[in-house]
């Protein structure tokens, strides 16, 4: 299954300037999502992070991944009427700057769910080389 810009808008109460995927490419329900972010110049942020040698901030690279996570939770039934929220970021690992014209390939598998409280193994990509890699926490909860 695939979700465009729309879709996704359906699910994450995320908006620009903070909307941070562009589409989602495979989704298994309950265990995996993949997304696609297309990083270009106009990102607000390039502005300032760094002016005459753009990259894409390392925290934006993990909320991309956890929005790919929270479309993979919030997309169950269940969980219609939630949010997702950060619990913690563990053993995070920067490989590969992501600059303007890369695109990020966003890949997020869920570990475990107990309760509202969950984890998921995360990975960004840019081609073949990894970007970044870590795990989320995250809890559910009421919008």
């Amino acid at each position: 299954m695939e979700m465009n810009i729309n879709e996704i808008m359906e699910i994450l109460p995320h908006r620009y300037p903070f909307l941070l995927v562009d589409k989602i490419i495979e989704f298994e329900e309950g265990k995996r999502a993949v997304g696609i972010k297309n990083v270009t110049m106009n990102e607000p942020f390039f502005q300032g992070h760094f002016p005459g040698r753009p990259i894409m901030p390392g925290v934006l690279i993990c909320e991309a991944l956890a929005q790919v996570g929270a479309v993979l939770i919030l997309s169950a039934p269940e969980n219609k009427n939630k949010l997702a929220v950060f619990t913690g970021i563990n053993d995070f690992k920067f490989r590969h700057q992501v600059i303007p014209g890369e695109t990020l390939r966003l890949e997020t598998e869920l570990i475990k769910m107990r309760g509202m409280m969950g984890k998921a193994a995360v990975c960004a990509y840019v081609g073949e080389d990894v970007a970044a890699k870590g795990e989320i926490s995250f809890a559910l909860v009421e919008k």
